[in-house]
């Protein structure tokens, strides 16, 4: 017993230091929102024990509902969309070999390392009503001016184009290292069997790299749950204007700040939090369970 002790020692002892970091940066956090959640809390402490009378607030509130439903319809999109402009990007850097190969994939991931602040200006630029690049291309084919950020029906889809530019860029050199893993006998034999390049790509490719599309999507989704930063820089960066017109582009990370920091009730944005946390750990217990349900390792 004492061997085997001594023997295992040294490797609690490396992982400490990470169990150590786990514990503060994340355990804490979750455990001290867990507990303020139940406090009636407008200062520097906790005051008052209000028990679930923060989470009824949040539930009950108009914002709640807006932002759920901004949400369920951003992720709807975002995630396949996503995956889908990422799967092509990817096909398409592969079939190039040499000079263009790099090129191809450092000007897709280029959005990527770019400052989101900086990325989220340029497409304000781009939708600007009166010299953004939308609207004077609109106006070269006599159509009319577009507030794409100030019109309801467009600031969604605005939004939804920025993020997936955004992200692509990742999620296409995540699949990129899948599709150089595949055996390129597997393509021989589909050949050999009569099958076009569509069939190929249905029967061959999908199916071998299965594992790392599934980690693609599990990442999008998990991100897009958590989506604040894209919106809050389109929206002017205030507690004044976050959300946008009639809240479109109110999402519950933002709402989380506005109550916390923008109307001071720290309890409620507590409870909105874990809330948010609780969905998160759902959606990626649930999406752990179709995996091995579905055989991938």
């Amino acid at each position: 017993m004492s061997a085997r002790v001594t023997k295992t020692t040294p490797h609690y002892l490396m992982l400490l230091p990470f169990m150590l970091l786990f514990a503060v940066f994340f355990l804490y956090p979750i455990v001290s929102g867990l507990i303020y959640s139940f406090f009636d809390w407008a200062g520097a402490q906790p005051t008052t024990f209000v028990a679930l009378e923060n989470y009824t607030k949040v539930l009950n509130s108009r914002n709640f509902n807006k932002a759920a439903s901004n949400l369920l319809l951003y992720v709807s999109i975002t995630v396949p969309l996503g995956l889908t402009i990422a799967f092509c990007l990817a096909l398409l850097v592969d079939s190039f070999s040499g000079f263009w190969a790099k090129f191809f994939r450092s000007a897709f991931f280029m959005p990527v390392v770019m400052p989101l602040f900086l990325a989220a200006t340029i497409w304000r630029w781009m939708y600007a009503p009166n010299f953004g690049l939308l609207n004077t291309i609109l106006g070269w084919f006599g159509f009319e001016s577009v507030q794409f950020l100030n019109n309801v029906n467009t600031m969604l889809y605005c939004l939804i184009a920025v993020d997936v530019w955004v992200s692509a860029g990742f999620n296409m050199v995540i699949i990129l290292a899948g599709l150089k893993n595949v055996p390129k006998h597997y393509y021989e034999a589909a050949r050999l069997d009569g099958a076009n390049k569509l069939q190929q790509i249905f029967y061959v490719t999908i199916p071998s790299i299965r594992p790392v599309l599934f980690f693609v999507v599990t990442y999008s989704l998990i991100s897009a749950l958590q989506v604040f930063d894209v919106p809050w820089l389109l929206t002017g960066s205030s507690f004044a204007e976050y959300g946008g017109r009639a809240n479109t582009l109110l999402f519950p990370v933002m709402d989380i700040m506005g109550r916390g920091f923008g109307a001071v009730k720290f309890g409620q944005a507590a409870a909105y939090g874990f809330m948010l946390t609780a969905l998160i750990i759902a959606v990626t217990a649930v999406m752990f369970a179709l995996r091995k349900k579905v055989g991938e390792v």
